[in-house]
């Protein structure tokens, strides 16, 4: 696997040496993402493999994952999958294990898209946070926050949403609500100089998310466009 690098300049990752440290470490001073850089033993391509699935997304429980017939290096690739697992499980999370092909996507011509191909920050009514590590496929990729632009901001998009919705007042209660409700307030457009950045693969992400009283603004992030014939990601999130 790759090794991991900062994006140039940008001060809101913090990057961690261990688990310990990265469910210890607190969100303040405008981090809003902490990385736990890895190098993973293992063929995870290998894995993927012997897991024969449909087109869409297939989520992998630990059975499934130790009946492979797999080699030794396979094995230990499957024993990372695992240890993660039982680590964030540990921590009274519950993460999920997914194989995936290709997520569904918005029609085209939506004044907001709102799938996970669009840059995006994840949202809770309490404090939370959001973990994933890709362990093979295109990786996650990120979008500096001084970068982006809530897309319900841009004045000719919320003048679309607002006749959508029938109103007047871009501002109403009523309004915002619906922005809310359609999760169209959590995407964002980049700016033209903007420069996505990669997850990369192996490494374990701990990213903010937007909620009441948050010390610092959300991560924004989004599952990375992918064109036929990409391999499929084995994406681990919680």
């Amino acid at each position: 696997m790759t090794s991991f690098s900062l994006p140039h300049g940008y001060a809101r990752i913090e990057c961690v040496g261990s688990f310990h440290e990265l469910v210890t470490t607190a969100f303040e001073g405008g981090i809003n993402a902490l990385c736990w850089p890895r190098t993973l033993r293992g063929d995870f391509h290998e894995v993927v493999e012997h897991l024969i699935a449909d087109q869409g997304i297939t989520t992998l429980d630990d059975a499934r994952l130790r009946g492979l017939p797999l080699s030794a290096a396979g094995r230990a690739a499957v024993d990372c999958l695992l240890e993660d697992q039982r680590l964030l499980r540990e921590h009274g999370l519950s993460p999920i294990l997914d194989l995936i092909h290709g997520y569904p996507r918005d029609e085209e011509g939506a004044p907001v898209p709102t799938d996970v191909y669009s840059f995006h920050v994840d949202s809770a009514t309490t404090e939370a946070d959001t973990w994933l590590c890709t362990y093979h496929g295109p990786a996650s990729e990120g979008l500096r926050n001084d970068e982006a632009r809530r897309r319900v901001d841009i004045p000719e998009t919320r003048a679309e949403l607002l006749k959508a919705f029938g109103g007047e007042d871009s501002d109403s209660d009523d309004f915002l609500e619906y922005l809310s409700e359609n999760c169209y307030d959590l995407h964002y457009a980049p700016l033209p100089q903007a420069q996505p950045f990669s997850f990369g693969l192996g490494n374990l992400w701990r990213i903010a998310v937007e909620y009441p009283g948050s010390p610092v603004p959300p991560c924004i992030h989004r599952a990375p466009e992918t064109v036929s014939g990409d391999p499929p990601r084995l994406l681990l999130i919680s």
